[in-house]
């Protein structure tokens, strides 16, 4: 009924995953490739977070 008023538990997560994601972009061009791993690792980890999620609110 007061859906609206919910917050998307994803939002947050969502965030950090772009900006992960961005900054693993720039250590790749800057040719920082540890850092590029790194930084990618912790991105797909927040990814498999939302999936989770949203899995539960689906399921």
């Amino acid at each position: 009924m007061f859906s609206i008023f919910n917050r998307d538990p994803t939002k947050k997560l969502k965030k950090q995953h772009a900006m992960k994601l961005e900054k693993a972009m720039h250590a790749q061009r800057n040719g920082d490739i540890k850092s590029y791993s790194q930084l990618t690792y912790e991105a797909e980890e927040i990814y498999s977070k939302i999936r989770a999620i949203e899995g539960k609110r689906e399921g």
